[in-house]
C-alpha cells in the first residue's frame, strides 16, 4: 500500500506516558478531537477536553470514557474568548494534577471579501483564533511557571498564515498572528522550561468542513495537494503529539507545516 496516498493509522507508542493534557475545541470529529484521542493512545495520564457546545462535549466525553476509562478523560465547557472560562477550564484540569501539555486548537474561520467584511466578522475571527490562543498561552504559562515543572504548549496555525486565499483575510491574519505569537511566547517562556510550538495544516478533512464547504471548493483545494487528497485529522494530531513529546525537546518557537500543498 502506498503510505502517502493511502495512509494507515499509526498506533500509540507511549510518547506522552504519564502526561496531563488539555485540548481546546476538542469535541466532535476534527483536529482537536483527533489530538485528544492520540494523546490518550500515547499514554497520557489524563486528557481534559473542552468545547463551547455542551451537548457535543458530553457526547465526546462519554465516547472517550467508554474507550479509555473514566479516570483518564475529563471535560469542561470553555469559550476561549472569555477569560473566566479559560481560567475555569485550567482549574478543572489542575484538579487532576499539574498541566504538562496544552494544545490550543480553538479557531474560527469564515468567508468574506475584504470589501464586504464587517468589523464584527473581523473581530470575531481574531478574538477566537488569535486572542483566544493568547489567553490560553498566558493562563497556562502562568500555571506551568508556578508549578516549576516546565511544560509544552502546542498551537494550531494554518498554511493560510503563509499563503493567500480569497475571502480569508481575517482568518489568514489570525493564523499568521498565531505563528508570530508562538515564536514570541517561546522566547518569553524558555527560561521557565516551557516549550511553545505550532502546527500549520493545509487541508484536513472532517464532517464539519464538509458541511460548511462546497464540494467544488473541496475538490479544488484537494487538487492543490501533491497527494491529491486532504489530510486525515489524525495525521495532524500525530505531529501535535510529536511536538508535545520529549522527542522534540530541543524545539521551541517553531511552526511545522503539515501539508503537501504545492500551489
Amino acid at each position: 500500500m502506498n503510505q502517502a496516498l493511502n495512509p494507515q493509522y499509526v498506533p500509540g507508542h507511549g510518547l506522552l506516558a504519564g502526561k496531563r493534557v488539555v485540548v481546546t475545541a476538542s469535541a466532535g470529529a476534527g483536529i482537536g478531537s483527533a489530538a485528544a484521542i492520540k494523546c490518550l493512545e500515547e499514554g497520557a495520564a489524563s486528557v481534559m477536553i473542552s468545547d463551547t457546545h455542551q451537548g457535543r462535549l458530553d457526547t465526546s466525553l462519554a465516547e472517550l470514557r467508554e474507550r479509555f476509562g473514566d479516570d483518564r478523560v475529563f471535560a469542561k465547557a470553555c469559550d476561549v474568548t472569555n477569560e473566566e472560562q479559560v481560567q475555569a477550564l485550567l482549574d478543572a484540569a489542575e484538579a487532576v494534577g499539574p498541566i504538562d501539555v496544552m494544545i490550543n486548537n480553538a479557531g474560527l474561520g469564515g468567508t468574506a471579501s475584504i470589501l464586504e467584511m464587517t468589523d464584527d466578522q473581523w473581530n470575531l475571527v481574531l478574538n477566537v483564533t488569535l486572542t483566544g490562543t493568547f489567553r490560553c498561552i498566558r493562563a497556562v504559562g502562568q500555571r506551568m511557571k508556578a508549578a516549576g515543572n516546565g511544560g509544552v504548549i502546542v498551537n494550531n496555525a494554518s498554511v493560510i498564515g503563509w499563503r493567500a486565499q480569497e475571502g480569508q483575510a481575517h482568518y489568514a491574519a489570525a493564523k499568521a498572528g498565531v505563528m508570530a505569537l508562538t515564536r514570541s511566547a517561546a522566547k518569553d517562556l524558555a527560561t521557565e522550561g516551557i516549550r511553545v510550538n505550532a502546527v500549520s495544516p493545509s487541508l484536513a478533512m472532517h464532517p464539519f468542513l464538509e458541511k460548511v464547504t462546497s464540494a467544488e471548493l473541496l475538490t479544488e483545494l484537494k487538487s492543490k495537494e501533491v497527494f491529491n487528497r486532504a489530510a486525515e485529522p489524525w495525521e495532524i494530531a500525530n505531529v501535535m503529539v510529536f511536538l508535545a513529546s520529549d522527542y522534540s525537546s530541543y524545539m521551541t518557537g517553531e511552526v511545522i507545516s503539515v501539508s503537501s500543498q504545492h500551489a
